[in-house]
């Protein structure tokens, strides 16, 4: 019943499906890049992720986006805002929170949804 996605890392998946439920996690590809660039590659990853599973952003209820310096909270706002668009009746539910990441991730966004 539990449908999972295997990711690169070793003892979790990158997303989980439950009936009409999805989740999943992301961070940049790319590490070298500025937080701009990192967090665009984290939600096309995201998009990429949840359409896997029969979803995509527009049916996000609930984010949590973790960054390693809160001062880079603007810039990824930005960004953020032009991923998530304009209608608001798209918009999730999101928490932003400072956290200590591994090397040079400056970004991690975990996101659930509803399926289409």
């Amino acid at each position: 019943m539990i449908e999972r996605k295997r990711g690169i890392y070793q003892g979790r998946n990158k997303s989980s499906a439950y009936k009409d439920i999805v989740w999943t996690v992301a961070t940049s590809a790319d590490t070298s890049l500025d937080i701009c660039g990192q967090t665009q590659l984290a939600l096309k990853t995201i998009d990429s992720n949840l359409a896997e599973l029969g979803s995509d952003k527009t049916q996000i209820v609930s984010a949590q986006v973790y960054i390693a310096n809160m001062t880079d909270k603007p810039k990824m706002d930005r960004v953020w805002c032009d991923w998530a668009g304009n209608n608001p009746d798209n918009w999730p539910q999101r928490a932003c929170l400072g956290v200590a990441l591994e090397g040079d991730v400056l970004i991690e966004v975990t996101v659930t949804a509803v399926r289409n």
